[in-house]
């Protein structure tokens, strides 16, 4: 089933007066985090502008190995249970290969291989005859690998659509086609957040409204640094089976999928200087060119295969590309959530954190203070240029 059907089949929910917990932003992150609070029994209310995981939370690679990230091990820990907790299926499959054509880049990932190993995470090194072995449509270019023993990748339409019906399962509720206009505060806090279909009172806001958080928290004081980019997803014809689909290589992220298809991303990032709807969103070719080209060298023998499908998705990007998980200390009662492109793996650990940070005002699994806003103090205002992100 589509996002779109799936949207359709959900139960269509009038604008409540208020709620306990509002959560701006139906893409994954939003939706694992009201999910994780409605688990704890609080009346949530999650609204999005367009249908729940639109834009990039339903169009990903669908990775769960972010080895980097103080949420790391509350991710591999959740991803295994999660279509148990949920109740619907993820195809959440675990372990992962990432294979090189360059030297030094095998170099580097076995380098990141021993670094996983040094924290309990089993990784094995390939030689080019292993790696050609476990990556069957990969040729003699194929000078080696890692095989990642943990991590994995799930279906991010599928996903999506879990969230959303688990949460409404717990009486959590999704507004659809009903932006956040504006947020009303008072007192120190957030008392309200105004839509086209009304005035949504709260004990409690969660913004998690990728690139457009920036817009419209800025009015209230708060100053998140974000770069608005547009990233391309191919999909091809179905190619035989690998025993493990999810592979990552030539500067490439994504998975074969049951059906066989290869759907992958991965850069060069399309700059923009807002966070377009409609035709901007589209993919456009020289990406698909160069991410299909990229596909074929990567898996020659499957170099024959069509380009099916294409998509773009808007993402927002930190400066120093790791995600914002704040609760600053006016208003009181807010929290902020944007993820900087890996939203889609963390979204188990990320939902729990942002439960934490609403409830108990801190993070009961992980340190994660360096997720904070205050490291951006005294960025540049024209830190996009410096960086080479200008749209």
């Amino acid at each position: 089933m589509s996002l779109a059907s799936a949207a359709t089949c959900m139960f269509e929910v009038a604008p409540p007066k208020g709620a306990s917990v509002v959560v701006i932003g139906a893409g994954v992150t939003g939706l694992s985090a009201a999910w994780w609070l409605a688990r704890s029994g609080l009346d949530v209310v999650a609204i999005d502008k367009g249908i729940v995981g639109w834009e990039a939370s339903g169009r990903n690679g669908g990775g769960a190995s972010h080895y980097q990230s103080p949420l790391f091990a509350e991710e591999q820990r959740m991803w295994p249970q999660m279509d148990d907790l949920l109740g619907y299926p993820t195809e959440y499959v675990r372990e992962r290969i990432i294979i090189q054509r360059d030297p030094e880049l095998l170099d580097h990932y076995r380098a990141v291989g021993r670094m996983c190993s040094a924290m309990g995470y089993r990784v094995d090194d390939l030689d080019a005859k292993q790696a050609q072995e476990m990556v069957p449509l990969t040729d003699a270019t194929c000078l080696g690998g890692i095989h990642l023993r943990f991590g994995g990748h799930a279906n991010p339409q599928r996903t999506v659509q879990a969230y959303a019906w688990a949460l409404q399962d717990l009486g959590g509720r999704i507004l659809q086609h009903c932006p956040a206009l504006s947020v009303e505060t008072a007192g120190g806090k957030v008392v309200a957040v105004h839509t086209p279909r009304g005035r949504i009172a709260c004990d409690a806001l969660v913004v998690a409204a990728g690139p457009q958080t920036q817009a419209l928290l800025a009015p209230i004081g708060i100053h998140v640094p974000l770069a608005a980019a547009r990233a391309e997803m191919i999909v091809t014809e179905p190619a035989p089976l690998m025993k493990i689909g999810g592979v990552d290589g030539n500067g490439l992220y994504g998975r074969q999928t049951l059906r066989g298809n290869l759907a992958f991303g991965g850069g060069p990032h399309e700059w923009i200087s807002t966070a377009p709807e409609g035709p901007q969103c589209r993919p456009t070719s020289p990406l698909v060119r160069n991410l299909a080209r990229r596909v074929a060298e990567m898996f020659p023998k499957a170099a024959n295969l069509n380009v099916i499908r294409s998509w773009a998705g808007v993402i927002e990007n930190t400066p120093d590309g790791r995600p914002i998980l704040d609760r600053p200390s006016d208003p009181g009662n807010l929290t902020v959530a944007t993820m900087s492109g890996v939203g889609f793996g963390l979204s188990p650990a990320s939902g729990h954190a942002i439960r934490d940070l609403v409830i108990e005002g801190t993070c009961s699994f992980a340190e994660i203070g360096k997720l904070g806003l205050a490291r951006f103090e005294g960025l540049v205002p024209d830190w996009r240029e410096h960086r080479g992100w200008a749209a």
